[in-house]
């Protein structure tokens, strides 16, 4: 947890540099965890039937989400960085289909060996 905050701290909207496997994966696994232990009060407030507490349950996720926008798509162009890739290759993703399959496959290639243009290799 404390690196996860160190990171986001450190790179919030970042957009220069590179950032390895790990450091991207390990990001996102902690935003899916968090997520997931955020819905599942929601989950079980839904089956009690307690508006009021739905409604705050959602408004906390819902305000999550729009702070770590700018996080993920920091990290994912750092990401790109690092394969070697614009980071505008991230509106790849917009194609239907293919789109989000291709960034899948840039986002899990091994990053380059030697420096790039984008920065020293970590």
């Amino acid at each position: 947890m404390k690196w996860y905050l160190k990171a986001v701290r450190d790179n919030y909207a970042n957009f220069n540099g590179r950032a390895t496997p790990q450091e991207y994966w390990m990001f996102y696994l902690f935003n899916i965890i968090f997520i997931t232990a955020l819905f599942i009060p929601w989950i079980i407030l839904n089956n009690l039937g307690v508006p009021i507490i739905q409604e705050l349950a959602l408004l906390i996720i819902f305000i999550y989400y729009l702070g770590i926008i700018i996080p993920s798509l920091a990290a994912t162009v750092r990401r790109l960085h690092d394969v070697g890739k614009s980071g505008w290759m991230v509106l790849i993703s917009l194609i239907p289909f293919v789109g989000a399959i291709v960034l899948i496959v840039f986002l899990c290639m091994a990053g380059e060996q030697s420096d790039n243009d984008y920065g020293p290799s970590i």
